[in-house]
C-alpha cells in the first residue's frame, strides 16, 4: 500500500478504478488489508473485496485505484 492510510477510508466511499469508472462503495474494512464493497452496487447482488495495495490515493474522500474497472473485475474476490 503507497503511503494511504486505512483509517481515511469511509464507509460509503465511492470507489474508482484508474481509468475513471466508479466500481462501487466502501462496505467497510475487512481485516487489515482488504475492503469490502457494498453488495447493492453489484448487479449480481455480491459483496467483492479488494486488496488496500490497489489503492493509490484517496482523493476528496474517494477511494482511487492503480487497476482499471476490467482488472479490478477480474481480479476482485466475489465473496
Amino acid at each position: 500500500m503507497s503511503n494511504v492510510n486505512a483509517n481515511d477510508i469511509k464507509e460509503h466511499a465511492s470507489v474508482i478504478a484508474s481509468c475513471g469508472t466508479e466500481i462501487g462503495k466502501v462496505d467497510h474494512l475487512e481485516g487489515q488489508d482488504s475492503i469490502k464493497l457494498t453488495r447493492s452496487d453489484d448487479e449480481h447482488n455480491e459483496h467483492h473485496l479488494i486488496p488496500l495495495s490497489w489503492v493509490s490515493e484517496i482523493k476528496d474522500g474517494n477511494i482511487i485505484l492503480s487497476k482499471n474497472s476490467e482488472e479490478a473485475r477480474n481480479e476482485w474476490q466475489t465473496l
